[in-house]
Formats: C-alpha cells, structure tokens, sequence
C-alpha cells in the first residue's frame, strides 16, 4: 500500500499543474511542449519516488513496473498523435528511449533480486 502512495504522489502534483495550468485533465490534448512539461514533471516525480522507496526500506517491485509502464504507454499515445498530425516529435523520442532504458534497469535490478 505505501509503494501506491508513494507511486500516486509524483500523479498528482503533475495532474493538479495541469489543471492549474492548462484547466484540462486531458494531458494527451495539450500542444507539444507542454505535454512535454507535463510528461518530464511525471516522469521526474517518478524517478524520485524510487529512492524513496529504498529510504523507506521498500524493494522495487511490480508496482513500480506498471508505473513506469503506463507512463510509457502515455508517451506512446502522444507520439502515435503527433506523427498522425505531422508534428515534431524529437524531444519525446529521446525522452522515450530514456525511459525504455529506465524500465529496463529496473526490470534487471528485480530480477537480479529474485536470484539474490
């Protein structure tokens, strides 16, 4: 439950600037380089939240799996919808690459912990 939580913040603060911001809840609808803001404020929130996780002596696990997954899948959408619409979607490439080397680190260090 605390992995949710702790997972849940980084969410939050980035839906409550968007609404602030940009008076949607729809990130995908937001022009490129404020999708691109609010995409680097989740994934950062994200990233963070994991050595928070070992600070609280929590191990990464699934839970941080599917968070990174679904904020991949996110940034997925926006590059299907910018290729379709013609727009340059270079920043979000580069930061999707990041990303897919980020979950595969992830990835390996649980893995490596089941052998452990």
């Amino acid at each position: 439950m605390k992995k949710i939580i702790i997972h849940s913040i980084p969410v939050f603060i980035s839906m409550i600037w968007l609404m602030l911001e940009h008076n949607t809840c729809h990130p995908i609808f937001l022009k490129g380089p404020d999708f691109l803001r609010y995409y680097l404020i989740l994934l950062t929130g994200i990233y963070l939240s994991i050595p928070i996780l070992k600070f609280f002596k929590e191990s990464v696990s699934k839970t941080t799996f599917y968070f990174l997954i679904s904020i991949f899948i996110l940034g997925l959408i926006k590059l299907i919808r910018g290729l379709y619409l013609g727009k340059p979607v270079g920043y979000l490439i580069m930061i999707l690459i990041i990303e897919i080397t980020v979950i595969t680190i992830v990835k390996s260090f649980q893995f490596n912990k089941k052998f452990n």
